[in-house]
């Protein structure tokens, strides 16, 4: 008998020690060194991150600078037409009337005014009721200008039979520029998962799920203070980001 209460407290100790699942949210900030706006908007993503303070909630965070404020006195290292062209696309489907620095995306769906704190909250907690369908990234590791990984979305998550994109990105863990120029002359800029890849892998039928290796190219001058891989699925259509997971390499 004695022995079989103590086993039964080493599985009882054990199903303790294993922390709860955490559900995936998706911040995407459209940033720009060139705006003098956009550094508070940095900062609160990466307090976010770093703080982590939503109890039972993962937030996953994406940097991504638009070139359009390159034009006027300070290009943007880390800006790309993608991210521009990224963010035009949430301002359709949002019913935004044009883009604007600094906007923080949520789950797809749900955007703000980056350096709002308390709409960032209010945009998270609404964001971490919706349904998430799982996804989980393993084997992930760094070999030189390669990143590998597996990614799996089982099978049977949703009886609606969706199809849904799955996207890959490859992000600076932290990055720092002193600006020289424009709005921002003068200033150390500090940075938190600055996308440098972004990528559509293919489609995923909710029903069938996917099993796939991933392979992605890491750009030059890369990954210096480390990288982070995320993968994430949205709904082709609307934008909604419905999963999303996260490893730090």
């Amino acid at each position: 008998m004695t022995r079989f209460i103590l086993s039964a407290l080493i599985v009882l100790a054990a199903v303790r020690a294993t922390p709860p699942a955490r559900t995936p949210v998706l911040l995407e900030l459209f940033t720009s060194e060139g705006c003098s706006d956009c550094p508070p908007a940095d900062r609160l993503l990466a307090a976010l991150d770093r703080t982590q303070p939503e109890p039972g909630v993962e937030l996953i965070v994406l940097s991504e600078h638009v070139d359009y404020w390159n034009r006027d006195g300070w290009v943007d290292r880390f800006s790309s037409p993608q991210f521009s062209t990224r963010q035009q696309d949430y301002c359709e489907r949002l019913r935004v009337d044009g883009p604007y620095t600094p906007q923080l995306v949520v789950d797809g769906h749900l955007q703000l005014v980056g350096s709002s704190g308390p709409n960032a909250k209010a945009a998270i907690d609404a964001a971490v009721k919706d349904p998430k369908i799982a996804l989980a990234i393993s084997q992930a590791s760094r070999d030189g200008n390669r990143v590998t990984a597996h990614v799996n979305v089982p099978a049977g998550q949703s009886a609606k039979g969706r199809t849904l994109d799955l996207y890959v990105a490859l992000a600076d863990t932290r990055d720092q520029s002193e600006v020289k120029r424009g709005e921002n002359a003068g200033r150390s800029l500090e940075h938190v998962a600055v996308v440098r890849t972004l990528a559509r892998l293919g489609s995923v039928k909710t029903t069938e799920g996917i099993s796939k290796d991933v392979n992605v190219a890491v750009p030059a001058g890369a990954g210096a203070n480390g990288l982070r891989l995320v993968v994430f699925l949205q709904e082709p259509n609307e934008g909604k980001v419905v999963g999303a997971a996260m490893a730090s390499l």
